[in-house]
């Protein structure tokens, strides 16, 4: 009786199954695929029925690198990425494949320095969203025999050599102080138009020099708080200001404003005298 009971709680401790819910029993039947079970309950003969893998339907990520691999101009790099896959056939990735997970980083890697070879250094470092797009498309038909899908592909670094990154970094120095000493010559360009342009102006108007000559020494006078000012002679028969005593009168105007500026208003409060 005893030995009756034992072998009872034996099989159905052997036939009773449970399966999570991303998880799918492949039930092998004397040897021959017999069907798919999960999630859940489920019940199996024993000895006659075997589950030969357990598949995870869940989305898997698996980490894949190439390294020293040519590129099309023959530098090498290397290339980090990530892949995004999930099983969408059990059957297939149990009886089509020996190793589904080994099966799939080697057609990513193998499919990576396949691009690699076929891309540019500079494309590489500029287009990693295109290497990835072409990447999935090419793991999805290899694994696809196998019942798996290839969601996407994530290249995560490029590595180049040290010394080659030096170059690349004092190239991309040079190129911007080109572009600011291009920039620099284009605005002294336009300035020197512009004073050509003045230039212009002033020698069909003669007042309108005089005026802004008068103006320009009246406003340096103002701004510098200067009594003595070195001008040039020709400047002085060029504005037309009367020679020395012209300037000397002028001077002698914004030392009589600066002392109304500095005198206390009329009725202004006095300060208080001590006793």
């Amino acid at each position: 009786m005893a030995a009756g009971s034992a072998f009872a709680a034996f099989i159905v401790s052997y036939s009773v199954k449970v399966a999570d819910q991303w998880e799918r029993a492949v039930v092998l039947r004397l040897g021959c695929f017999h069907a798919l079970r999960g999630p859940g309950l489920f019940l199996i003969i024993p000895i006659i029925d075997v589950i030969a893998y357990w598949i995870d339907i869940r989305v898997i990520t698996s980490a894949f690198k190439a390294e020293k691999t040519l590129t099309k101009d023959t530098v090498p790099v290397d290339v980090d990425a990530v892949l995004f896959w999930k099983v969408i056939d059990p059957k297939k990735a149990a009886l089509d494949v020996a190793d589904y997970t080994s099966a799939i980083n080697w057609a990513s890697q193998t499919a990576l320095r396949d691009v690699i070879g076929k891309t540019m250094l500079s494309d590489m470092l500029e287009g990693r969203e295109k290497i990835s797009d072409e990447l999935q498309k090419i793991i999805d038909v290899r694994t696809e025999p196998w019942g798996i899908n290839v969601i996407s592909v994530e290249v995560k670094d490029v590595l180049i050599p040290s010394a080659l990154e030096d170059a690349m970094s004092m190239q991309a120095q040079a190129e911007r102080e080109r572009q600011a000493r291009v920039i620099l010559g284009d605005s002294e360009r336009q300035v020197a138009e512009k004073f050509g342009d003045a230039a212009k102006t002033y020698a069909n108007n003669p007042t309108a020099f005089h005026l802004r000559a008068m103006n320009m020494l009246y406003e340096g006078l103002k701004k510098n708080n200067a009594t003595i000012v070195i001008v040039p002679s020709t400047a002085v028969e060029t504005m037309q200001l009367g020679g020395l005593a012209g300037i000397t009168a002028l001077t002698a105007t914004l030392g009589q404003e600066r002392g109304q500026e500095g005198t206390p208003r009329p009725g202004a409060d006095a300060p208080p005298v001590k006793p």
